[in-house]
């Protein structure tokens, strides 16, 4: 997910800063780019255009260790296809504490993903005053032996292309429909194929899930219109466990919801989105 910056400048006190980056097949579902790993990608322009990590390693002054995009809410107005992306940053607020990124994604010169993103240091490691984490109970730290990774062969293969870089591995039980009658809670393992897992890859996770419309059998494209999600630590080593859960499935639109929890059993990011139903095949 490289990122170069184009052009930065400062006009009335407002930064403005320009990117170009590629997010190619392997970044897709199906054929369009991936939602989360274009939120992803936003945020890590957001995170450069403040004066984050990219900036640090490259000597730019202004430089913010430890912020981190700790609130990402995108609004999707149409499904890229894989490809060069611009990125364009308005930095809205410096604060000592916080800060606001307006961020948007373009492709051919036209506006595809518009967001709002919030800056800060996330939780360090220490115990919350108050979690309530539905998944410790429900998902052990690894997956379960006999668990098949997406790749060759997979059911999924062929429509979840981010199975060339993350090592995907899905329950696949946990996506039909409950014998009970009870809602979808879908289960996944995730981790990147090569190194740890890091704030944007936890970030891409919290949109990892197939749509929890197949759990009342609507399968198919299900578009998201509008993701938030909330960055509140950072990751472990090792592989992430996702749950993504539904409070009602319309006729129309659905919600569905993602809590994204480390090997060590902390939340790392939860999320929420607005999609439309699939069609009925």
């Amino acid at each position: 997910m490289a990122l170069t910056e184009v052009s930065a400048e400062e006009r009335d006190g407002t930064t403005y800063a320009v990117f170009e980056g590629v997010l190619n097949e392997h970044w897709t579902i199906g054929e369009k780019v991936h939602g989360g790993a274009m939120l992803a990608l936003m945020a890590k322009a957001a995170r450069a255009s403040l004066g984050g990590q990219e900036r640090s390693d490259r000597g730019i002054d202004g430089a913010q260790p430890g912020v981190e995009p700790i609130a990402v809410s995108g609004s999707f107005l149409w499904a890229p296809d894989p490809g060069a992306l611009r990125v364009v940053c308005t930095v809205r607020k410096r604060g000592r504490r916080v800060n606001l990124v307006d961020v948007e994604l373009n492709q051919r010169e036209k506006t595809a993903v518009r967001a709002v993103i919030t800056l800060a240091q996330p939780e360090g490691h220490t115990d919350p005053l108050l979690s309530v984490n539905p998944v410790i109970n429900l998902m052990t730290p690894d997956p379960p032996p006999g668990l098949e990774p997406i790749g060759p062969g997979h059911p999924m293969a062929d429509i979840v292309h981010l199975a060339h870089g993350c090592d995907i591995r899905p329950s696949l039980s946990t996506m039909a429909p409950r014998a009970d009658g009870g809602p979808p809670m879908i289960e996944y393992w995730v981790r990147p194929r090569e190194g740890a897992p890091d704030v944007l890859f936890a970030l891409l996770c919290g949109d990892v899930s197939a749509p929890v419309t197949f759990g009342v059998n609507r399968f198919g494209w299900a578009p998201t219109v509008q993701l938030t999600a909330y960055l509140r630590g950072i990751p472990a080593d090792g592989w992430l466990r996702v749950i993504a859960t539904t409070t009602q499935i319309g006729q129309e639109w659905f919600d569905e919801d993602h809590v994204v929890v480390d090997c060590e059993g902390r939340i790392i990011v939860q999320s929420r989105q607005l999609a439309l139903v699939p069609a009925p095949a």
